[in-house]
Formats: C-alpha cells, structure tokens, sequence
C-alpha cells in the first residue's frame, strides 16, 4: 500500500464516523472497494462530478480534522516509541541472559515486554 493510501486509511479508521452517511459511503468504495468515480455515481443515480465533489469534500473534513486534533501523528508516534521499547527489552534480556542472569531483570523485562504488547492492542 503506497504512502497516500495508508493516510487515507488511518484518516477514514480515525475520523470516518464524523463524516455524513454519503460521504462514509462513498468513501469506502472509492478507497477501499477500488471502485471508480463512474461506478459510484451509476450506483448512486447522480454524476460523476457528483462524486467527485462529495470526496473532495470527506477528504477535507478528514484533513481538517487531523490538523485540529493530531490523533493519527500521535498514534504514529506512540507506535514509534512501543518499538524502541521493545527493541531495548529485548537487548537487555539478551544482556542479561548472557552476562548478569538476575531474575529480578528478567522480571522488569517480562514486565515491560507485557506491557508493550497490551498498549499495541
């Protein structure tokens, strides 16, 4: 999935609920369903210019909302960050499995590994 695609998708997973029926409708065919202006607007009884103006108008809404609220940045960067951690966990129970062999350790990083996993859910 190209790089414009997946904002698309986190944008419609974040904020799509916000959007009116139509524009959640057909959104989800254009982006998600693949079909084309043309198809939509058969299916719908209107133009494809009618189309076109209804996900111009979803898309921007989803923009907007992201500029005013950030969620999916933030996300993006909570998902960076439980990353690292898990990256770090794991050389430190490497570190510890080769060198210090504490089981104290070994609990701290079951712990984190624990918790690293319940906040990627």
């Amino acid at each position: 999935m190209d790089q414009k695609a997946f904002h698309m998708t986190l944008l419609f997973d974040f904020y799509g609920d916000l959007l009116t029926d139509r524009q959640k409708e057909f959104y989800d065919l254009y982006h998600n369903e693949d079909l084309s202006l043309a198809e939509i607007a058969e299916n719908a009884g209107i133009t494809r210019q009618g189309v076109r103006d209804v996900l111009v108008r979803a898309e921007a809404t989803l923009k907007e909302l992201e500029a005013k609220t950030g969620l999916i940045q933030r996300f993006l960067n909570v998902r960076a960050g439980l990353n690292i951690i898990e990256t770090a966990a794991a050389g430190i129970s490497d570190l510890n499995s080769g060198v210090l062999n504490s089981t104290e350790l070994a609990n701290l990083v079951k712990t984190i590994q624990e918790t690293v996993t319940t906040l990627k859910e």
